[in-house]
Formats: structure tokens, sequence, C-alpha cells
């Protein structure tokens, strides 16, 4: 018991760090790619930079809006930022480390990221804002959609390893990534992530040129750093579940020889994988212009739904005539 404590501990404290870091690196890598500086002055390689910030934000006053409903106001920031931290979970960043091994994993983060939409949505309605208001039912709309998307994405990785426990999907994986036989289901999964935390080209809930900055417009201080660290953590989590379906968690790459991949730790393995997924990320919004509304919304119900729904019909006509196998290992 005081071992598992202990691990959730040390968990919480990496990962927070990590988000305040990501906004760094995110700020560096988008200047590489557009051939300009980046931060640079605080601190080596402006490494210092994210600490600077943080600190300008927490010196900030507490804003209370005097026509907010004060108690949901204080809630929501709390609300986006726990439902992310409780997802990490279920998440097994090696073959020893992870705090829960639920057998309902899978349905456990999916669970999570639908109570996220909430803190969002109260943000709007209590801000008592119009442009607040306007970025939360955006944030409603887009992401209630686009968990449907998600949903049915992993449900191929569901099929071909008969368990929602995200231990035995990444041990299902032994003989070969789901990237191969899942790829619809990743795409589906990565464009249903990005919508769902809200980046770039999917950030129409706090599109600054339409709403100032949407659903946490009245927010300043500690709760605009609670939305944040949210958002960003939120990155780390869709790249962290996308390496655990599709791209064998903490699993060796299968090219490599055995010595290898057995001389590096699982923790390396996955660690790298995250890390890759997220300059992804990054590149995706230094990259992609922003859609409107509506065409966000006709994607998803249009083009999305139609590839989820195909990617499972295939995927279980493909596991009955034997094509493709599955199933759990030891």
């Amino acid at each position: 018991m005081i071992i598992k404590l202990v691990e959730i501990v040390l968990i919480l404290a990496l990962l927070i760090p990590i988000a305040a870091m990501l906004v760094w690196v995110e700020r560096r890598l988008i200047g590489i790619w557009q051939d300009r500086l980046g931060p640079n002055r605080v601190g080596p390689f402006g490494i210092l930079q994210s600490l600077a910030d943080l600190l300008k934000i927490l010196g900030k006053d507490e804003f209370n809006p005097k026509f907010a409903d004060s108690g949901l106001f204080m809630a929501a920031p709390i609300i986006a930022a726990v439902t992310v931290l409780m997802s990490f979970v279920v998440v097994p960043f090696s073959d020893t480390i992870g705090v829960s091994n639920l057998n309902i994993g899978l349905l456990f983060f999916l669970a999570m990221t639908s109570l996220a939409v909430y803190g969002v949505v109260l943000a709007g309605w209590a801000s008592k804002s119009k442009y607040a208001l306007l970025g939360s039912m955006r944030a409603a709309a887009q992401t209630i959609s686009y968990e449907v998307f998600m949903g049915l994405s992993v449900m191929g990785v569901v099929l071909l390893t008969g368990s929602f426990n995200l231990r035995d999907i990444v041990m299902a994986q032994q003989d070969g990534w789901f990237i191969s036989s899942q790829i619809i289901g990743f795409f589906v999964f990565l464009v249903a992530g990005i919508a769902e935390s809200h980046r770039l080209p999917f950030d129409l809930p706090e599109a600054e040129t339409e709403l100032t900055a949407g659903f946490h417009t009245e927010y300043s201080g500690l709760k605009f750093a609670l939305f944040f660290l949210g958002e960003y953590l939120g990155v780390t989590l869709i790249s962290a579940m996308s390496v655990t379906l599709f791209f064998g968690g903490y699993l060796p790459p299968g090219i490599l020889p055995d010595a290898i991949g057995a001389a590096v730790p699982g923790l390396v393995w996955f660690v790298l994988k995250v890390a890759l997924l997220i300059m992804f990320f990054i590149l995706l919004r230094t990259s992609l212009p922003r859609p409107r509304f509506d065409q966000l919304l006709e994607f998803g119900w249009k083009v999305m739904l139609p590839l989820a729904l195909f990617n499972l019909l295939l995927t279980a006509v493909l596991k009955l005539t034997g094509v493709i196998g599955g199933g759990m290992h030891g």
C-alpha cells in the first residue's frame, strides 16, 4: 500500500512539471520549424521561460467577476485538471510502473475524458459572459461529437485483444504493433484526441480571433493555470494512450534485435514514443489552419463516423476469417 502511494505521488510530481516543460518545448520547436529563435533569454536555451511564465501567472490577482456563479466558477478549472490527472491512473508506463491495473482501464479512460467536458461547460456557464458561453457551447458540441468517434476507434483494438485491460492490450502486441492492422482506427483516435484536447487546428472553443479566449476568458491566476495544465496534460495523455493502444506501449520495436530491445528499459521506450507523438501534435499546430465550426462538426459526422464504423466492421470480418489474429498473450 505504501509503495503504491509513493508511486502515485512520484507520477503526479513528474506529470505537472512535464506539462510546464511542454510549453518551452513547444515554443522552441515552433521557433525552429518557423526559422526563428523562440525563447532564448531566461536560462540556458530559454529553459527557465516556463518557470518565469508560471511565476507570472501565480502572481496575478485571483479575480472573481461579481456577475459570475462563484461556486461553479471555482470548481470548473479543478474538474478540468483532475479528470486528466485521473486518466493517467490506468496508463501502463512499463511492465512494473503504473498506478492501477484495472480490467476496465480503457473504459475508465473514456469515462474520464467524457467528464472533462463538464469543466469547460461549467466555466463558460458560470462566467456569465457571452464569449465564454459561446466557447463552452462549442466545446460541448465538439467534445461530445468526437467522443463517439474516439470510442468507436478503439473497438477494433478491443476486438483483437478481447480485453479492456491496457496491460493486456500492450502484451497482445508482442508479435506486432496494432498500427499495422488498425491504421484507420489510429487516424480516427488521433483526430478525436486533438479535438478533445482543444488543440490547434481544433481549438475552436478558445479561438482568440473570434471569442477573445473562449471559455476561460474571465479566468486569471491559479484558476487559469489549471486550465493550462489540463490542456498540456491532455496532449500527453492522448499521446500516451495512442502509444499504448497502437504502438506497443512499453514494448521495444520488433525490428530491433532482442538483445538491444531487452537492454533498454520499457519506460524509456514508452517515453521516447510519447515524445515523438507530442512533437507531432506541436507540428500540427504550426502547419494547419483552423476550420470553421460547422466544417469541424461536418467532418466528424460525415467522415470520421463512417471511417470508425468501417474500421470496426473490417476488423471483425478479418478476425472471423482468420486473416488477422489477436488475443491475450501469456
